[in-house]
């Protein structure tokens, strides 16, 4: 699968309605076939950055790019960003999220 997460920090004046921002993008992306998981978090230390964490078939990710939904939402997010988003994107074993041994609870 290919795993990716993003770190998005918004302009202050953003911030409050960034969820709503990427409301239809984040509903189009998990429609995709391919996509497994596409998550937004909040940082509790840098309130205007959000953690995106997505991950795709090794198929999905190139149709991922090329949608329409993926080059509007580069449209639509630009001006509410503070700074260049930073990324993560790897080629991993597995097919999604699994259990943590080290915390197994029964």
């Amino acid at each position: 699968m290919i795993l990716i997460v993003v770190k998005f920090t918004t302009k202050p004046e953003h911030t409050e309605a960034w969820p709503e921002l990427v409301a239809d993008f984040t509903a189009a992306t998990r429609a995709e076939p391919g996509n497994l998981f596409f998550e937004w978090s909040r940082s509790l230390e840098e309130p205007d950055t959000f953690v995106l964490v997505e991950a795709f078939t090794d198929e999905g990710a190139e149709p991922h790019v090329a949608s329409a939904h993926f080059a509007k939402a580069m449209v639509d997010m630009r001006p509410a960003l503070a700074r260049t988003p930073k990324i993560i994107s790897r080629q991993v074993d597995g097919a999604g999220w699994e259990p943590m041994g080290e915390l197994a609870i029964d």
